[in-house]
């Protein structure tokens, strides 16, 4: 009895019995050691183990053996619903402990090494022998509704399928459609074959299996080829078991064909599942689809998927809604909403027709609302993609769920990243390691998860897999921790860099032995290709006041390079949140400094009374703390917009008063911009003899700053003072 337990736990461990079999050999589990001591993964249940811990407490406890009666009940009724899946149970028993699993086609059932946990009860099986099974050969599954938007990929395909398509003597003709979770791999597939057939080009007949690769138990090749050899005519008795002998049947009974057949294999995971499945005749053809890219050793034509068109996207939306009813014509009466909804939805095939399905069960909403509501929800959007059937949630599921440790944390930390492109920098400081995981990346992927980006150093997620990667984040509170302090060194990262690049745009002294730059343009470069990232990661500081410090510093690194490039949104956002977060952090030189940068922002907006707020605001703290220098700069800044909104004689008063603070400080090149401003104030007002004599003080004071450069600018205004006066120009 105890080997009979033995193999048959053995093979519910190994998959035979699938889902329901892992299921009940953790209800026996449960049922011997109990629920708290039991092994919560199925995969760490000892079968041998348990087996012995069984047969010894069942003969010594009465009561356990009643509850085992009931348990081994279940199993029977689980393995007589599916009579292959009893098979497989009985062949791996048999491998395992001949006579086992074994049965007899003749009159009687040998109990001799059975396998009794209650009473026993014979019955006769009888096998009539009517003949051979009779082939299933057209076993392709209907094609999609409205499938569209994928016509260039359909003719790479059946090109690949034709029977004229250049194949190398003796190669197996493997064709594998590959892509992210929701790409319409299997609609494309299914579209192609029914296609091919078609054209009569399998005219030997097409075959089916979905080996459900991401499933918990995905389905081994044996099984599969279990599957095959029935459609192809061979009784369950006359199968054998084992994978190399059903291969070997397989491919013999696909020779003796005298026309081409085409088998369809669905969701793929690995080349273990789908090597065995390929014939040895070069005249069929496989088509294999997978969310993995497959490995150059199997010899296939690899056609991989990505996003839709906009405009494909839009007629998938309208051909789906159009299929359940066909006057609904939402989509194209309103096509910019029409447009946003596939944006929203990714341009990705499976949430579109999600998209679709939902408003076709509320006829009266329109697109446009639809669309207010996934925006309105926009970080939660792929939970709201479920039509009660489909989900892009459960489809990203199968696919993470799949993942070695290392490339989920992965994952999660690159959904982090705040900008679309993300750098091999920025990965490793996500991850806190000196050099980027390489290879954890090119699993992903090959996943489908993640993509090349702008150069082989970036890498990019579409929409939908981050938002469900941050998704995973946010329902557990130890990977919210681990997100929190992958975002601080994120944010240190961004801050040393960017304090570095702003040194050299402003031509400060670096120290050549921790510069992090080569050069001002190789700065210039890191600020371009990070700038989006860099803007997003200061309003990380907003939504957790933990992140509020270094927000602040990094917004200060940026209101140089902003300004100057002409990115006046990006600054102004910048300098408000970094102004708000300062204020109530009650940082004094922080606000200050912003509420500086955020005036330049709005200048170079020409939103020049909320400037004009800003340098004030900034001109009272710097009162407030006694910094005479900074409160000159603030009223120079004024000043200038004072005369740029036409208000001449308040700019005078502002600038004379900056000139007497900058003399204060002994700040001799601040005190030559004052008068140079003075002057062009003075002229504006027609008082040219006035603007004369400030600039030749502009002048004098920039010649004791060295400061040549604005030397030249007063030289130019002096020359237009002297012409105001009617006398000789400065040459």
């Amino acid at each position: 009895m105890q080997a009979a337990l033995t193999a048959l736990l053995t093979a519910l461990a190994d998959g035979e019995g699938g889902p329901l079999g892992h299921e009940a050999l953790k209800a026996l589990a449960e049922l011997v050691h109990g629920a708290d001591d039991a092994p919560g993964d199925v995969g760490r249940v000892d079968p041998v183990g348990l087996a012995a811990t069984t047969h010894t407490r069942g003969v010594q406890e009465p009561a356990l053996r009643a509850e085992l009666a009931t348990w081994a009940k279940r199993v029977q009724h689980t393995l007589a619903d599916d009579l292959e899946t009893a098979s497989a149970v009985a062949a791996a028993m048999d491998r395992q402990a001949p006579g086992t699993g074994a049965w007899y086609q003749g009159d009687h059932v040998d109990f001799g090494q059975g396998l009794f946990l209650g009473s026993v009860v014979g019955a006769q099986v009888v096998y009539n022998n009517l003949g051979p099974v009779p082939p299933a050969m057209a076993q392709l599954p209907p094609t999609q509704p409205g499938f569209t938007g994928r016509q260039d990929d359909l003719r790479k395909l059946l090109a690949a399928l034709a029977p004229t398509s250049g194949r190398a003597p003796g190669r197996s003709a493997v064709t594998a459609v590959t892509g992210l979770a929701g790409a319409g791999k299997t609609a494309l597939a299914v579209e192609a074959a029914h296609a091919a057939d078609g054209e009569g080009w399998f005219l030997g007949g097409t075959l089916f299996v979905d080996l459900h690769g991401y499933d918990a138990v995905p389905v081994t090749a044996e099984r599969a080829l279990h599957s095959l050899l029935r459609a192809l005519g061979i009784p369950s008795e006359h199968i054998p078991s084992g994978e190399e002998e059903r291969a070997a049947h397989y491919r013999t009974r696909l020779a003796e064909r005298t026309g081409r057949v085409l088998i369809l294999v669905d969701n793929a995971s690995s080349p273990a599942q789908v090597r065995p499945l390929i014939p040895g005749d070069v005249r069929h053809r496989v088509l294999v689809t997978s969310r993995t890219r497959l490995p150059a050793s199997l010899g296939a034509f690899s056609l991989s998927l990505g996003q839709l068109a906009p405009d494909a996207s839009v007629e998938l939306l309208d051909e789906a809604l159009r299929t359940a009813v066909p006057d609904d014509a939402r989509i194209s009466d309103d096509p910019s909403a029409a447009r946003e909804l596939a944006s929203l939805c990714g341009h990705l095939p499976l949430a579109l027709q999600i998209a679709a399905a939902l408003l076709a069960y509320d006829p009266g909403m329109p697109v446009v609302e639809f669309v207010a509501a996934l925006k309105k929800q926009y970080s939660v959007r792929v939970t709201l993609l479920d039509d009660g059937e489909r989900s892009i949630c459960a489809a990203f599921a199968l696919s993470y769920d799949r993942l070695p440790e290392d490339q989920a944390r992965l994952l999660r930390l690159l959904a982090l990243a705040p900008g679309s492109e993300i750098s091999a920098h920025t990965i490793c400081a996500l991850v806190g390691e000196d050099t980027p995981p390489t290879g954890t990346l090119a699993g992903l992927e090959r996943a489908y998860l993640v993509d090349r980006g702008g150069s082989r150093t970036e890498w990019r997620l579409h929409d939908l897999v981050r938002e469900y990667a941050l998704s995973v984040t946010v329902a557990d509170p130890v990977l919210r921790a681990e997100a929190e302090a992958a975002r601080s060194r994120l944010l240190r990262f961004y801050r040393r860099w960017a304090n570095a690049a702003d040194d050299l745009l402003r031509d400060l002294p670096v120290d050549p032995s921790t510069a992090v730059f080569e050069s001002r343009e190789a700065a210039l470069d890191w600020l371009d290709r990070e700038r989006v990232g860099l803007v997003a990661a200061v309003q990380w500081g907003a939504a957790d006041l933990q992140h509020a410090t270094s927000a602040v510093d990094l917004a200060l690194c940026l209101g140089e390079y902003l300004c100057w490039r002409g990115f006046s949104d990006d600054a102004i956002l910048v300098g408000r949140t970094a102004r708000d977060l300062a204020g109530r952090a009650g940082d004094a030189i922080g606000e200050a400094m912003a509420s500086n940068n955020l005036g330049r922002a709005l200048q170079l907006a020409g939103r020049l009374e909320e400037a004009f707020a800003a340098f004030s605001r900034a001109a009272e703290i710097h009162r407030q703390i006694d910094d005479s220098r900074s409160v000159a700069e603030q009223l120079n800044n004024m000043a200038v917009l004072l005369t740029q909104m036409g208000r001449y004689e308040e700019a005078i008063e502002a600038l004379n008063e900056a000139r007497a603070a900058y003399t204060d400080a002994d700040d001799p090149d601040g005190e030559g911009r004052a008068w140079n401003n003075l002057g062009l104030a003075l002229l504006e007002t027609g008082r040219p003899r006035e603007a004369a004599d400030a600039l030749t003080l502009a002048l004098n004071a920039f010649q004791r700053a060295g400061d040549r450069v604005r030397e030249m600018g007063a030289w130019n205004n002096l020359r237009l003072a002297m012409e105001g006066l009617g006398g000789p120009t400065v040459e």
